[in-house]
């Protein structure tokens, strides 16, 4: 039986795994690098191809719901490269390459500062789900999912990422003479609805604690969705306990971890 304890609690934390031989030849042969390029190209030729297609006035295409989604799934899939290149994943062999397009990706995704996002993210590794201590976990006080999203927003939001959003708005509506509201469904929208995602499965599902506390020093627990579900919601972050346990692992490493644990 596991022992539960509550967050917040001090427990001695095991040294992070590591992976495999196979897998760490799996990232040096730059696999990472092609998918999260790919990422970056396809999120980059979706939006180009949404914002170039002319809407009516006052008309909304039938495509807008499925782009919309792939759109915000890209957008998701920015984060995701970006949080591996935080852990040095993303182009092992070449650290400036890799912070380099970690920095490219929170810049497209919504403006965020990459340095800022790094600290806080490897404080949050050091000290999971710790009031105080954690700057994801919420205050302590205001432990619901939606006072807890917005006190995650407010952490990393600046004056830099609302002056970006309002400039590339004024450019692509004033500039280049969009329609504000096919910016904002194409662009905008997108990008929130991402961010959403990104904390509904990758921090509240994982991170909140549960009922007689969490059995693992990590104060963190793993979504029990099949792999392509897994992939559809959040790019396996959802594989939290996992992701925590071997910190080394991309992205889409976190299957082959989840299935090494509990085959």
């Amino acid at each position: 039986m596991h022992s539960t304890h509550q967050a917040g609690e001090t427990l001695p934390r095991p040294a992070p795994r590591t992976l495999s031989s196979a897998g760490k030849t799996d990232i040096q042969g730059h696999r990472g690098l092609v998918i999260g390029v790919g990422i970056v190209l396809a999120w980059a030729v979706c939006l180009v191809a949404q914002l170039a297609e002319p809407w009516r006035p006052g008309a909304v295409p039938f495509w807008i719901p499925f782009a919309f989604a792939l759109q915000t799934f890209l957008f998701t899939g920015l984060f995701i490269t970006a949080h591996d290149a935080m852990h040095g994943t993303l182009a092992p062999s070449h650290p400036r390459l890799n912070h380099a397009l970690g920095a490219l990706c929170v810049t497209l995704f919504v403006g965020f500062n990459y340095q800022k996002m790094r600290r806080n993210h490897m404080a949050h590794h050091a000290s999971p789900g710790v009031p105080g201590d954690d700057p994801d976990f919420h205050d302590g006080r205001w432990t619901g999912p939606v006072a807890w999203y917005l006190g995650f927003m407010a952490r990393y939001m600046s004056w830099r990422p609302l002056l970006i959003q309002a400039g590339l708005f004024q450019v692509l509506t004033h500039g280049l003479g969009l329609p504000w509201h096919q910016v904002l469904l194409c662009q905008a929208l997108p990008a929130v609805v991402s961010s959403m995602q990104l904390f509904f499965f990758g921090t509240w599902l994982t991170h909140r604690t549960p009922p007689g506390g969490h059995d693992n020093v990590h104060n963190a627990r793993s979504s029990s969705f099949p792999p392509w579900l897994s992939l559809l919601t959040c790019y396996h972050f959802g594989y939290h306990e996992e992701h925590h346990e071997v910190p080394s692992a991309a992205w889409w490493q976190l299957p082959a971890v989840r299935s090494e644990r509990r085959p």
